[in-house]
């Protein structure tokens, strides 16, 4: 697949997950950070992706132990949550 195409249904996928919490998180996290991601990294990210968002946000905010498959890096960045806009 085209890698243009392939960002865009990525970018699709992490802004349409089904509430507005893990909207902003995954998205968020997706628009910050995907332009300097290597292939292994956006395929890390396509795979996280297909689990559940409340899994993803327990991981990332630290309230459910995260699985080995998905802690080091890429999560540790998730866990920054300086992507996440605010309204002032």
């Amino acid at each position: 697949m085209d890698h243009a195409i392939r960002l865009k249904r990525l970018r699709f996928r992490s802004w349409h997950r089904g509430t507005k919490e893990a909207d902003l998180m995954i998205g968020g996290f997706f628009d910050r950070h995907h332009q300097d991601w290597t292939p292994e990294q956006t395929d890390w990210f396509e795979a996280l992706l297909e689990e559940q968002d409340v899994d993803i946000m327990a991981w990332a905010i630290g309230t459910q132990p995260c699985p080995p498959r998905w802690e080091g890096p890429m999560m540790q960045t998730m866990r920054d949550l300086d992507f996440v806009p605010i309204a002032k």
